[in-house]
Protein backbone atom coordinates (compact mmCIF):
# COMPACT_ATOMS: atom_id res chain seq x y z
CA UNK A 1 0.00 0.00 0.00
CA UNK A 2 1.60 3.22 -1.04
CA UNK A 3 0.77 5.60 2.06
CA UNK A 4 2.06 8.84 2.09
CA UNK A 5 3.47 9.25 5.68
CA UNK A 6 7.46 9.24 5.76
CA UNK A 7 7.04 12.46 3.19
CA UNK A 8 5.24 14.76 5.71
CA UNK A 9 8.43 14.13 8.04
CA UNK A 10 9.81 16.87 5.90
CA UNK A 11 6.74 18.95 4.78
CA UNK A 12 7.07 22.71 4.24
CA UNK A 13 5.25 24.76 2.99
CA UNK A 14 5.98 26.76 -0.15
CA UNK A 15 4.26 29.77 0.04
CA UNK A 16 2.53 32.23 2.92
CA UNK A 17 -0.86 31.56 0.77
CA UNK A 18 -0.42 28.14 2.25
CA UNK A 19 -2.12 28.85 5.53
CA UNK A 20 -2.68 25.38 6.65
CA UNK A 21 -0.09 24.57 9.15
CA UNK A 22 2.22 21.32 8.85
CA UNK A 23 1.20 19.96 11.45
CA UNK A 24 -2.97 19.88 10.28
CA UNK A 25 -1.35 18.42 7.08
CA UNK A 26 0.30 15.83 9.22
CA UNK A 27 -3.00 14.90 11.17
CA UNK A 28 -4.60 14.95 7.73
CA UNK A 29 -2.30 11.96 6.33
CA UNK A 30 -2.14 10.00 9.55
CA UNK A 31 -6.06 10.21 9.96
CA UNK A 32 -7.00 8.92 6.56
CA UNK A 33 -4.15 5.94 6.78
CA UNK A 34 -5.83 5.68 10.18
CA UNK A 35 -9.20 5.10 8.70
CA UNK A 36 -8.58 3.04 5.94
CA UNK A 37 -10.64 -0.32 7.03
CA UNK A 38 -13.37 1.99 8.40
CA UNK A 39 -13.88 3.31 4.79
CA UNK A 40 -13.04 0.17 3.00
CA UNK A 41 -16.19 -1.08 5.64
CA UNK A 42 -18.48 1.89 4.15
CA UNK A 43 -17.94 1.05 0.38
CA UNK A 44 -18.43 -2.24 0.63
CA UNK A 45 -22.02 -1.23 2.42
CA UNK A 46 -22.34 1.34 -0.41
CA UNK A 47 -21.99 -0.65 -3.11
CA UNK A 48 -24.31 -3.64 -2.06
CA UNK A 49 -27.08 -1.30 -1.91
CA UNK A 50 -28.05 -1.40 -5.23
CA UNK A 51 -28.87 2.32 -6.65
CA UNK A 52 -29.05 1.89 -10.19
CA UNK A 53 -30.64 5.05 -11.80
CA UNK A 54 -33.96 3.62 -12.25
CA UNK A 55 -34.13 2.27 -9.00
CA UNK A 56 -35.30 5.55 -6.90
CA UNK A 57 -35.99 3.58 -3.56
CA UNK A 58 -31.74 1.98 -3.97
CA UNK A 59 -30.42 5.85 -5.04
CA UNK A 60 -32.88 7.32 -1.66
CA UNK A 61 -31.26 4.75 -0.03
CA UNK A 62 -27.49 5.88 -0.95
CA UNK A 63 -28.34 9.13 -0.06
CA UNK A 64 -29.26 7.98 3.42
CA UNK A 65 -26.24 6.74 4.08
CA UNK A 66 -24.05 9.39 2.72
CA UNK A 67 -26.27 12.25 4.88
CA UNK A 68 -25.30 9.72 8.05
CA UNK A 69 -21.66 10.31 6.84
CA UNK A 70 -21.94 14.40 6.62
CA UNK A 71 -24.19 15.79 9.70
CA UNK A 72 -21.93 14.56 12.12
CA UNK A 73 -19.31 16.70 10.43
CA UNK A 74 -21.08 19.65 10.80
CA UNK A 75 -22.65 19.93 6.96
CA UNK A 76 -26.49 20.95 6.74
CA UNK A 77 -27.78 18.02 4.86
CA UNK A 78 -30.46 18.13 2.62
CA UNK A 79 -32.68 15.53 -0.23
CA UNK A 80 -33.99 17.15 -3.46
CA UNK A 81 -36.47 15.47 -4.21
CA UNK A 82 -36.85 14.90 -8.43
CA UNK A 83 -40.01 13.34 -8.90
CA UNK A 84 -40.57 15.69 -11.88
CA UNK A 85 -37.79 14.28 -14.26
CA UNK A 86 -38.66 11.17 -13.10
CA UNK A 87 -35.65 10.33 -11.15
CA UNK A 88 -35.33 9.98 -7.18
CA UNK A 89 -33.48 13.21 -6.40
CA UNK A 90 -29.87 14.77 -4.92
CA UNK A 91 -28.54 14.92 -1.99
CA UNK A 92 -26.78 18.66 -1.13
CA UNK A 93 -24.85 19.28 2.02
CA UNK A 94 -23.27 23.24 2.85
CA UNK A 95 -20.47 23.39 6.08
CA UNK A 96 -20.07 27.32 5.68
CA UNK A 97 -17.04 28.03 7.43
CA UNK A 98 -16.29 31.79 5.63
CA UNK A 99 -13.48 31.36 3.01
CA UNK A 100 -13.42 30.29 -0.40
CA UNK A 101 -16.45 27.69 -1.59
CA UNK A 102 -15.15 24.44 -2.85
CA UNK A 103 -17.87 22.46 -4.53
CA UNK A 104 -17.49 18.69 -4.46
CA UNK A 105 -19.16 16.33 -7.22
CA UNK A 106 -20.21 12.95 -6.93
CA UNK A 107 -23.01 11.09 -7.77
CA UNK A 108 -25.36 8.54 -6.30
CA UNK A 109 -26.76 6.34 -9.14
CA UNK A 110 -24.99 3.10 -10.89
CA UNK A 111 -25.86 1.88 -14.56
CA UNK A 112 -26.75 -1.27 -12.85
CA UNK A 113 -30.24 -1.64 -12.29
CA UNK A 114 -31.29 -4.19 -10.54
CA UNK A 115 -32.09 -6.69 -12.98
CA UNK A 116 -28.13 -6.79 -13.35
CA UNK A 117 -26.44 -10.15 -12.31
CA UNK A 118 -23.31 -7.98 -10.65
CA UNK A 119 -24.43 -6.68 -7.59
CA UNK A 120 -22.11 -7.78 -4.93
CA UNK A 121 -18.97 -6.46 -3.28
CA UNK A 122 -16.22 -8.76 -3.71
CA UNK A 123 -12.25 -7.95 -2.09
CA UNK A 124 -8.71 -9.65 -3.19
CA UNK A 125 -7.12 -8.05 -1.11
CA UNK A 126 -6.12 -4.50 -2.53
CA UNK A 127 -8.14 -4.84 -5.55
CA UNK A 128 -12.69 -4.88 -5.11
CA UNK A 129 -15.17 -4.97 -7.34
CA UNK A 130 -19.02 -4.44 -7.43
CA UNK A 131 -21.50 -2.51 -9.43
CA UNK A 132 -20.66 1.32 -9.01
CA UNK A 133 -17.67 0.39 -6.64
CA UNK A 134 -15.55 3.26 -8.87
CA UNK A 135 -18.45 5.20 -10.82
CA UNK A 136 -18.84 6.61 -8.20
CA UNK A 137 -19.25 5.24 -4.76
CA UNK A 138 -15.59 5.24 -4.20
CA UNK A 139 -15.75 8.79 -5.57
CA UNK A 140 -18.50 9.37 -2.70
CA UNK A 141 -15.79 7.57 -0.02
CA UNK A 142 -13.02 9.75 -0.91
CA UNK A 143 -14.98 12.72 0.18
CA UNK A 144 -16.25 11.32 2.75
CA UNK A 145 -12.74 10.35 4.47
CA UNK A 146 -11.00 13.65 3.24
CA UNK A 147 -14.05 15.62 5.23
CA UNK A 148 -13.11 13.21 8.04
CA UNK A 149 -9.58 14.04 7.91
CA UNK A 150 -10.00 17.59 8.01
CA UNK A 151 -12.49 17.16 11.01
CA UNK A 152 -8.95 15.68 12.77
CA UNK A 153 -7.05 17.83 11.87
CA UNK A 154 -9.33 21.54 12.96
CA UNK A 155 -9.05 22.73 8.66
CA UNK A 156 -12.63 21.64 8.13
CA UNK A 157 -14.34 24.11 10.89
CA UNK A 158 -12.69 26.76 8.80
CA UNK A 159 -14.30 25.71 5.65
CA UNK A 160 -16.56 26.56 3.16
CA UNK A 161 -17.59 23.41 1.59
CA UNK A 162 -20.85 22.18 -0.70
CA UNK A 163 -20.99 18.56 -1.59
CA UNK A 164 -23.59 17.67 -4.50
CA UNK A 165 -24.21 14.21 -4.83
CA UNK A 166 -26.87 13.43 -8.08
CA UNK A 167 -29.14 10.58 -8.20
CA UNK A 168 -28.92 10.39 -11.73
CA UNK A 169 -25.98 10.94 -13.66
CA UNK A 170 -26.02 7.50 -15.76
CA UNK A 171 -29.11 8.29 -16.76
CA UNK A 172 -30.23 11.88 -16.59
CA UNK A 173 -33.79 13.13 -15.59
CA UNK A 174 -36.21 15.10 -18.10
CA UNK A 175 -36.19 17.65 -18.62
CA UNK A 176 -32.46 18.55 -17.86
CA UNK A 177 -32.86 22.31 -16.80
CA UNK A 178 -34.51 20.49 -13.80
CA UNK A 179 -32.57 17.54 -13.54
CA UNK A 180 -29.20 19.83 -13.02
CA UNK A 181 -30.63 23.21 -11.64
CA UNK A 182 -28.95 22.69 -8.26
CA UNK A 183 -26.05 21.67 -9.55
CA UNK A 184 -25.70 24.68 -12.08
CA UNK A 185 -26.77 27.24 -8.89
CA UNK A 186 -24.16 25.65 -7.04
CA UNK A 187 -20.97 25.75 -9.58
CA UNK A 188 -21.97 29.83 -10.00
CA UNK A 189 -21.66 30.28 -6.55
CA UNK A 190 -18.89 28.16 -6.34
CA UNK A 191 -14.68 29.56 -6.20
CA UNK A 192 -13.61 26.21 -7.23
CA UNK A 193 -15.48 22.72 -8.46
CA UNK A 194 -13.54 19.32 -7.06
CA UNK A 195 -15.50 16.72 -9.33
CA UNK A 196 -14.35 12.82 -8.02
CA UNK A 197 -15.10 10.28 -10.98
CA UNK A 198 -12.35 7.97 -11.09
CA UNK A 199 -8.59 8.90 -11.39
CA UNK A 200 -7.33 8.63 -14.86
CA UNK A 201 -4.30 6.28 -14.58
CA UNK A 202 -2.56 5.07 -17.65
CA UNK A 203 0.38 2.44 -17.68
CA UNK A 204 0.43 3.30 -14.20
CA UNK A 205 0.75 6.57 -14.09
CA UNK A 206 -2.01 9.22 -12.34
CA UNK A 207 -3.19 12.04 -14.58
CA UNK A 208 -5.01 14.79 -13.41
CA UNK A 209 -8.33 15.51 -15.25
CA UNK A 210 -8.50 19.51 -16.92
CA UNK A 211 -11.29 18.75 -19.44
CA UNK A 212 -13.76 16.74 -21.02
CA UNK A 213 -15.45 16.00 -23.94
CA UNK A 214 -19.46 16.82 -24.07
CA UNK A 215 -22.00 14.09 -25.46
CA UNK A 216 -24.84 14.54 -26.83
CA UNK A 217 -26.95 11.97 -29.67
CA UNK A 218 -28.47 12.86 -32.52
CA UNK A 219 -30.99 11.70 -35.32
CA UNK A 220 -31.46 12.03 -38.69
CA UNK A 221 -34.23 11.02 -40.48
CA UNK A 222 -34.53 11.16 -44.30
CA UNK A 223 -37.46 10.52 -46.85
CA UNK A 224 -37.85 9.91 -50.13
CA UNK A 225 -40.25 9.09 -52.60
CA UNK A 226 -41.35 5.79 -53.43
CA UNK A 227 -41.86 3.84 -56.42
CA UNK A 228 -40.88 1.29 -58.47
CA UNK A 229 -36.77 1.07 -58.58
CA UNK A 230 -36.58 1.38 -62.19
CA UNK A 231 -37.09 4.71 -61.59
CA UNK A 232 -34.31 5.56 -59.28
CA UNK A 233 -32.24 8.44 -59.89
CA UNK A 234 -34.74 9.85 -62.74
CA UNK A 235 -36.44 13.43 -62.52
CA UNK A 236 -39.87 11.92 -60.92
CA UNK A 237 -38.44 9.70 -57.79
CA UNK A 238 -34.88 11.02 -57.63
CA UNK A 239 -32.58 9.41 -55.29
CA UNK A 240 -34.45 7.99 -52.17
CA UNK A 241 -34.36 8.15 -48.59
CA UNK A 242 -31.33 5.42 -48.04
CA UNK A 243 -28.75 7.56 -51.18
CA UNK A 244 -29.71 10.57 -48.96
CA UNK A 245 -28.67 9.04 -45.74
CA UNK A 246 -25.83 7.86 -46.95
CA UNK A 247 -24.57 10.92 -48.61
CA UNK A 248 -25.23 12.48 -45.85
CA UNK A 249 -23.36 9.96 -43.22
CA UNK A 250 -20.15 9.63 -45.59
CA UNK A 251 -20.55 13.81 -45.73
CA UNK A 252 -19.80 14.21 -42.10
CA UNK A 253 -17.07 10.85 -42.43
CA UNK A 254 -15.48 13.71 -44.80
CA UNK A 255 -15.58 17.35 -43.99
CA UNK A 256 -15.95 17.03 -40.16
CA UNK A 257 -12.79 15.63 -38.77
CA UNK A 258 -10.46 18.00 -36.19
CA UNK A 259 -8.78 17.08 -33.31
CA UNK A 260 -10.64 16.53 -30.21
CA UNK A 261 -14.26 15.67 -31.85
CA UNK A 262 -16.11 12.19 -32.54
CA UNK A 263 -19.46 11.64 -34.39
CA UNK A 264 -20.50 7.69 -33.76
CA UNK A 265 -23.27 6.51 -36.15
CA UNK A 266 -24.88 3.58 -33.38
CA UNK A 267 -27.67 2.60 -35.61
CA UNK A 268 -29.41 3.32 -38.98
CA UNK A 269 -32.39 1.34 -40.94
CA UNK A 270 -33.91 2.32 -44.03
CA UNK A 271 -37.08 1.03 -46.50
CA UNK A 272 -40.38 1.62 -46.92
CA UNK A 273 -41.17 2.05 -44.15
CA UNK A 274 -38.12 2.51 -41.59
CA UNK A 275 -38.68 3.73 -37.98
CA UNK A 276 -37.32 4.32 -34.65
CA UNK A 277 -38.84 2.76 -31.17
CA UNK A 278 -40.03 6.04 -28.75
CA UNK A 279 -36.96 5.81 -26.43
CA UNK A 280 -34.37 5.44 -29.57
CA UNK A 281 -32.83 2.51 -29.26
CA UNK A 282 -34.84 0.10 -31.91
CA UNK A 283 -34.95 0.77 -35.29
CA UNK A 284 -37.05 -1.41 -37.64
CA UNK A 285 -37.31 -1.53 -41.76
CA UNK A 286 -38.74 -3.36 -44.25
CA UNK A 287 -38.74 -3.43 -48.24
CA UNK A 288 -38.03 -5.13 -51.68
CA UNK A 289 -34.55 -4.34 -53.62
CA UNK A 290 -37.31 -2.80 -56.34
CA UNK A 291 -38.36 -0.67 -54.65
CA UNK A 292 -37.29 2.81 -53.83
CA UNK A 293 -36.84 3.61 -49.86
CA UNK A 294 -39.22 6.30 -48.56
CA UNK A 295 -38.09 6.58 -45.35
CA UNK A 296 -34.49 6.22 -43.61
CA UNK A 297 -33.18 6.74 -39.76
CA UNK A 298 -29.78 7.06 -38.13
CA UNK A 299 -29.12 7.62 -34.69
CA UNK A 300 -25.23 8.54 -33.33
CA UNK A 301 -23.79 10.65 -30.60
CA UNK A 302 -21.54 13.62 -31.05
CA UNK A 303 -18.43 14.63 -28.64
CA UNK A 304 -16.79 18.33 -28.62
CA UNK A 305 -14.62 19.62 -26.26
CA UNK A 306 -15.43 23.30 -25.96
CA UNK A 307 -18.51 25.01 -26.56
CA UNK A 308 -16.95 26.55 -29.60
CA UNK A 309 -16.55 23.56 -31.73
CA UNK A 310 -19.64 21.82 -29.97
CA UNK A 311 -21.34 25.03 -32.04
CA UNK A 312 -19.29 25.26 -34.97
CA UNK A 313 -19.62 21.39 -35.73
CA UNK A 314 -23.27 21.44 -35.40
CA UNK A 315 -23.93 24.38 -37.91
CA UNK A 316 -21.41 22.19 -40.05
CA UNK A 317 -23.61 19.37 -39.64
CA UNK A 318 -26.98 21.41 -40.57
CA UNK A 319 -25.35 22.26 -43.84
CA UNK A 320 -24.10 19.03 -44.51
CA UNK A 321 -27.69 17.80 -43.84
CA UNK A 322 -29.20 20.99 -46.33
CA UNK A 323 -27.08 19.96 -48.85
CA UNK A 324 -30.13 17.36 -50.75
CA UNK A 325 -30.60 15.07 -53.28
CA UNK A 326 -33.24 15.19 -55.80
CA UNK A 327 -36.55 14.60 -54.32
CA UNK A 328 -35.36 14.14 -51.23
CA UNK A 329 -35.68 15.22 -47.23
CA UNK A 330 -33.53 14.89 -44.02
CA UNK A 331 -34.08 16.11 -40.97
CA UNK A 332 -31.37 16.63 -38.01
CA UNK A 333 -32.18 17.14 -34.46
CA UNK A 334 -30.50 16.73 -31.50
CA UNK A 335 -31.17 15.07 -27.75
CA UNK A 336 -32.00 18.25 -25.07
CA UNK A 337 -30.14 16.01 -22.86
CA UNK A 338 -26.46 15.84 -23.31
CA UNK A 339 -23.96 17.15 -20.98
CA UNK A 340 -21.74 19.85 -21.93
CA UNK A 341 -18.17 19.64 -22.13
CA UNK A 342 -15.40 20.52 -19.37
CA UNK A 343 -13.16 22.80 -21.72
CA UNK A 344 -9.49 22.81 -20.79
CA UNK A 345 -9.13 26.56 -19.40
CA UNK A 346 -6.03 27.75 -17.74
CA UNK A 347 -7.82 28.11 -14.41
CA UNK A 348 -8.42 24.68 -14.51
CA UNK A 349 -4.73 24.64 -15.83
CA UNK A 350 -4.00 26.58 -12.70
CA UNK A 351 -5.94 24.19 -10.43
CA UNK A 352 -3.78 21.16 -11.27
CA UNK A 353 -0.90 22.83 -10.76
CA UNK A 354 -2.10 23.60 -7.44
CA UNK A 355 -2.92 20.33 -6.80
CA UNK A 356 0.75 19.06 -8.07
CA UNK A 357 1.94 21.59 -5.20
CA UNK A 358 0.50 19.25 -3.03
CA UNK A 359 1.75 16.07 -4.78
CA UNK A 360 4.86 17.59 -4.33
CA UNK A 361 5.03 17.95 -0.45
CA UNK A 362 3.17 14.82 -0.17
CA UNK A 363 6.38 13.38 -1.76
CA UNK A 364 3.95 12.13 -5.05
CA UNK A 365 4.75 12.12 -8.52
CA UNK A 366 3.70 15.25 -10.57
CA UNK A 367 0.30 14.73 -12.67
CA UNK A 368 0.39 15.32 -16.12
CA UNK A 369 -3.30 16.60 -17.57
CA UNK A 370 -5.15 13.54 -18.94
CA UNK A 371 -6.20 13.38 -23.36
CA UNK A 372 -10.03 14.54 -22.85
CA UNK A 373 -10.70 12.21 -25.14
CA UNK A 374 -10.12 9.55 -23.06
CA UNK A 375 -12.34 10.65 -21.26
CA UNK A 376 -16.12 10.08 -20.57
CA UNK A 377 -18.65 13.37 -20.03
CA UNK A 378 -19.43 14.38 -16.44
CA UNK A 379 -21.75 16.13 -14.12
CA UNK A 380 -18.50 18.64 -13.69
CA UNK A 381 -19.38 20.02 -17.41
CA UNK A 382 -22.47 21.62 -16.01
CA UNK A 383 -20.48 23.91 -13.66
CA UNK A 384 -17.47 23.89 -15.67
CA UNK A 385 -18.56 27.63 -17.61
CA UNK A 386 -18.81 29.00 -14.45
CA UNK A 387 -16.31 28.20 -12.07
CA UNK A 388 -12.76 26.54 -12.41
CA UNK A 389 -12.56 22.67 -12.27
CA UNK A 390 -10.70 19.68 -11.80
CA UNK A 391 -11.76 16.13 -11.73
CA UNK A 392 -10.71 12.42 -11.24
CA UNK A 393 -10.77 13.17 -7.79
CA UNK A 394 -11.98 9.67 -6.62
CA UNK A 395 -10.16 5.66 -6.74
CA UNK A 396 -8.22 4.72 -9.49
CA UNK A 397 -10.16 1.66 -11.09
CA UNK A 398 -11.16 -0.29 -13.93
CA UNK A 399 -14.06 -1.69 -16.23
CA UNK A 400 -16.77 1.28 -15.56
CA UNK A 401 -19.74 0.28 -16.65
CA UNK A 402 -19.09 -3.12 -17.07
CA UNK A 403 -19.65 -6.25 -14.98
CA UNK A 404 -16.30 -6.96 -12.66
CA UNK A 405 -15.93 -2.98 -12.14
CA UNK A 406 -12.86 -3.12 -10.00
CA UNK A 407 -11.03 -0.14 -7.78
CA UNK A 408 -7.35 -0.38 -6.55
CA UNK A 409 -8.11 0.02 -2.95
CA UNK A 410 -5.28 1.69 -2.03
CA UNK A 411 -5.69 4.66 -4.41
CA UNK A 412 -8.17 5.80 -1.68
CA UNK A 413 -5.30 6.57 0.43
CA UNK A 414 -3.64 8.81 -2.08
CA UNK A 415 -6.64 10.42 -3.30
CA UNK A 416 -8.35 11.82 0.03
CA UNK A 417 -4.99 12.99 1.41
CA UNK A 418 -4.66 14.94 -2.00
CA UNK A 419 -8.20 15.82 -1.31
CA UNK A 420 -8.49 16.94 1.72
CA UNK A 421 -4.87 18.80 1.82
CA UNK A 422 -6.06 20.93 -1.49
CA UNK A 423 -9.47 21.69 -0.13
CA UNK A 424 -7.95 23.33 3.32
CA UNK A 425 -5.43 24.97 0.78
CA UNK A 426 -8.17 26.48 -1.33
CA UNK A 427 -10.30 27.32 1.18
CA UNK A 428 -7.90 29.21 3.03
CA UNK A 429 -6.40 31.29 -0.02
Amino acid sequence: MRLILPALMSLVLATPAMAQTEAAERTIMATVVAEHDRHMDLLERLVNVNSGTLNLPGVTRVGEMVRAELEPLGFDVRWVEMGETGRAGHLIATHDGGGKNILLIGHLDTVFETDSPFQTFVREGSRATGPGIGDDKGGMVVIIAALRAMQAAGTLEGSNITVVLTGDEERPGAPLEIARRDLIEAGRVADYALEFEGLAVENGEEFGTIARRSSTSWTLTTGGRTGHSSGVFGEALGYGAIYELARILDGFRRELPEPNLTYNVGVIAGGTPAEIDEAGFRVTASGKTNIVAETAVARGDLRTLTPEQDARVRERMAAIVDDHLPRTTAELAFAPDGYPPMAPTPGNIALLERLNAVNRDLGLPEMEAYDPAKRGAADSGFVAADVDTLGGMGMAGQGAHAEGEAVDLDSMVRQAQRAAVLIGRLSLE
